[in-house]
């Protein structure tokens, strides 16, 4: 299965490790840290063109990408069918 994040990307469930919202992470300094070496290292990839609300990280082949969207971290997990497991 396959998950759409937004400008024609998707990524296989089976690749993702994690989805996470920009708001409620990004206060933590240790999550901006690990967000600006990724994008220093050219792992990130922005697919948005609105303000962006979630991150998802993956990891494919030992490569590790990090997908900026704008949709928000609950609609994502909703699409994957795996919300109702976080209620």
């Amino acid at each position: 299965m396959y998950l759409h994040l937004g400008l024609d990307k998707v990524v296989r469930f089976e690749d993702i490790i994690g989805i996470f919202d920009l708001d409620n992470t990004t206060v933590q300094k240790s999550t901006r840290n690990f967000l600006a070496r990724a994008e220093k290292d050219k792992k990130v990839e922005n697919v948005c063109t609105d303000l962006p609300k979630s991150f998802v990280v993956c990891e494919k082949d030992g490569r590790e990408k990090i997908y900026i969207t704008q949709m928000a971290s609950s609609t994502l997990l909703k699409r994957a069918g795996i919300a109702k497991t976080f209620k």
